[in-house]
C-alpha cells in the first residue's frame, strides 16, 4: 500500500506540473510583449518543413482508402458512395490524426531535442539570469504556431487524400469522375469540416504542449535528451489517439 500511495502521489504531482506548465504558457500568450519574429520562425518549422511528408502520407492514404473501400462497397452495391466515404474518413478522422502523428514524429521530436539541449547547456538558465522569461521566448511561439499550422496541414492532407482517392477510383478502377465528386458534395456537411478543425486545433495544443514540457524539463546529459524526446513522441501520439476518441464521441 505504501508503494502504491507513493506512486499515486508521484503521478498526481507530475500531472500538476504538466498542467501548471500549460497554464503558465497560456498566461504568457496574452501578456505582452509577443514575439512575432519567433512565431513566424516556428510556423515555418512546423509547416513548411513538414509539407513533403504531409503530401506523401496524404496522397497514399487516399489511394489506399480508394482501393480498400471500393471492393468493400461493391459487395453491397454502393460503390457510387466511394467518394464521400473517402472524404468523410479523411476530413473527420484520418486527416487530423495522421497529419498530427506525422508532425509529431518530425517536428515534435526535433522541438523536444532542441529545448532539451538548451536546458542541459544551461541556455535556459542564462535567460532566467538575464531576467527574461524563457516560457515567453521558447514555449509560447511553439504553441501558437502549432495551433495555426496543424489545421492547415490537416486541410492539405484531406485535399491531397481526396485527389489521391480520385486518381485510383477514376483512373484505375474506372469510376465516373462526376459520380465521385458529386457524391462528395452531397454527403459532406459543414459539421464534418468543423469536427476535423476542432481536432486539429486540439492536437496542435497537445503536441506543442507535451513536447515543450518534456524538453523544458530534460534531465542533464545526452541520455536525458534522448529519453525526453522518446517520451514526448510516445506520450503525444497516445494522447492524440485518446483525445480523438473523446472529442469524436462528444461531437458525433
Amino acid at each position: 500500500m505504501r508503494i502504491l500511495g507513493a506512486w499515486t502521489l508521484s503521478a498526481v504531482r507530475r500531472l500538476g506540473n504538466i498542467f501548471t506548465f500549460l497554464a503558465n504558457a497560456v498566461y504568457s500568450i496574452f501578456s505582452p510583449p509577443f514575439k512575432f519574429g519567433l512565431l513566424l520562425r516556428q510556423i515555418r518549422f512546423f509547416g513548411n518543413k513538414s509539407m513533403v511528408i504531409i503530401l506523401l502520407t496524404g496522397s497514399f492514404t487516399g489511394m489506399v482508402l480508394a482501393l480498400q473501400l471500393f471492393y468493400t462497397l461493391r459487395k453491397f452495391g454502393s460503390d457510387a458512395l466511394l467518394g464521400p466515404a473517402i472524404a468523410l474518413s479523411l476530413i473527420r478522422e484520418l486527416g487530423p490524426v495522421l497529419s498530427a502523428l506525422m508532425v509529431t514524429g518530425r517536428a515534435g521530436s526535433a522541438l523536444t531535442a532542441e529545448i532539451g539541449i538548451m536546458r542541459i547547456s544551461e541556455q535556459i538558465d542564462a535567460l532566467t539570469a538575464m531576467a527574461l522569461n524563457p516560457v515567453r521566448y521558447l514555449i509560447v511561439p511553439n504553441i501558437v504556431a502549432a495551433v495555426i499550422v496543424f489545421p492547415l496541414l490537416a486541410a492539405i492532407f484531406d485535399l491531397i487524400g481526396i485527389y489521391g482517392g480520385y486518381a485510383v477510383a477514376v483512373k484505375l478502377l474506372g469510376m465516373s469522375e462526376g459520380t465521385y465528386f458529386s457524391q462528395i458534395e452531397t454527403f459532406v456537411e459543414m459539421k464534418d469540416i468543423r469536427i476535423g478543425l476542432y481536432k486539429s486545433l486540439s492536437f496542435g495544443v497537445i503536441v506543442s504542449w507535451i513536447c515543450c514540457y518534456k524538453g523544458f524539463n530534460t534531465r542533464y546529459g545526452a541520455e536525458g535528451v534522448s529519453k525526453a524526446t522518446t517520451e514526448a513522441v510516445v506520450l503525444s501520439s497516445i494522447l492524440i489517439l485518446i483525445w480523438d476518441y473523446f472529442i469524436g464521441s462528444v461531437l458525433l
